[in-house]
């Protein structure tokens, strides 16, 4: 058996998962509400939009091959595990005598499979020889995708307690609830839940959903700002479209982190709250990815046009940027809590 630490072990699956998010999910995040726009007007763009639409179904997938080359598996396991992370997806449903996709399935369970198939591979290792080739897929792929399948339920059922717990702000006081809620989705867009997952499962709408739009953009202003100068360019602006996820090895690595995040969420939750940001449960889960959490809060609001552009504007891209910036030279400077390190892509 290879060994591996238990910090390696977490390391590897977290950095997959991160890489697979952007791969996965950026492509329609960007792109999509911009075909949505034109594809009634060229059909060319209704094409494009199925293809982004698309890229996003594979998630469950890539999510399974890149934890599986994090650990230099070989080609075959790497397959194995791809499909055991996509059976414990729960992506795939069989209904009424047909199989269909019904989205990228639970991204908690999909790492927990992958995880579990790896696992499972690197205990097996080369000590069957020649018969790995058969092993590995029937014996191996069948264990994980089945304890998949099992905990898929059971893992479902956390998401739900976090998206009750979310709605139990919403019956608190509206400038506190806005906080709150800002504050919980700040934390979800850099965990492995699904924070469009989490929205539509519980329903938020108005000013509940547009808070959690502000709390996704409040961790992105935060992750700008910190990797800025201790990444190349793409990090900040892949960041910035909407790949946050891919801080998850960060997060877990420097906990610490999550200090400026909350911190930019409180803020961001209560200038949107006095503001008056609103949205629906389709666009709480994205922030300004494809500036779909600010075309629903300028629809959501009843003040002139001009009105609305310059509240959305100080809400979705002046406060959580520039109060991300402030905030993280207040901890790193003058209270020296942590330095830019904690900032380094690690994946």
């Amino acid at each position: 058996m290879i060994k591996v630490s238990p910090k390696q072990f977490l390391y590897h699956v977290l950095s997959g998962v991160a890489i697979a998010i952007v791969a996965g999910l950026i492509p329609n995040a960007i792109l999509g509400e911009l075909f949505k726009l034109l594809a009634p007007k060229f059909s060319v763009f209704k094409t494009l939009l199925q293809v982004v639409e698309s890229i996003q179904f594979t998630v469950p997938l890539l999510v399974g091959a890149l934890i599986a080359m994090r650990f230099k598996l070989s080609p075959l396991a790497t397959a194995v595990v791809a499909s055991s992370a996509f059976v414990g997806s729960g992506a795939a449903q069989f209904k009424e005598g047909v199989w269909v996709l019904v989205g990228v399935g639970d991204l908690i369970n999909t790492m927990i499979t992958a995880a579990i198939a790896v696992f499972l591979i690197l205990v097996v290792g080369e000590r069957f020889g020649s018969l790995t080739l058969i092993i590995l897929p029937t014996i191996v792929g069948v264990i994980a995708s089945s304890i998949g399948v099992f905990t898929l339920p059971y893992i479902q059922m956390i998401t739900t307690g976090i998206g009750n717990l979310v709605n139990t702000f919403t019956e608190l006081q509206p400038i506190i609830m806005s906080m709150l809620i800002a504050l919980v989705f700040s934390f979800i867009i850099i965990s492995p839940i699904s924070t469009v997952a989490t929205a539509l499962a519980i329903g938020i709408s108005g000013l509940a959903a547009g808070s959690a739009s502000l709390g996704i953009v409040a961790c992105e202003g935060v992750l700008v700002a910190g990797t800025l100068k201790v990444n190349r360019a793409g990090v900040p602006l892949t960041i910035f479209l909407g790949g946050v996820k891919m801080m998850i090895p960060n997060m877990v690595r420097h906990p610490v982190i999550l200090l400026p995040i909350f911190t930019n969420a409180l803020i961001t939750g209560f200038v949107g709250a006095l503001i008056g940001i609103g949205g629906t449960k389709e666009s709480a889960g994205f922030g300004i990815i494809g500036l779909v959490g600010p075309i629903s809060a300028f629809r959501f609001m009843e003040h002139s046009i001009l009105t609305n552009i310059i509240y959305v504007f100080i809400a979705f891209f002046v406060v959580p940027f520039i109060m991300g910036y402030l905030i993280n030279v207040f901890y790193m400077k003058l209270l020296k809590l942590y330095n830019r390190d904690i900032f380094k892509f690690l994946a």
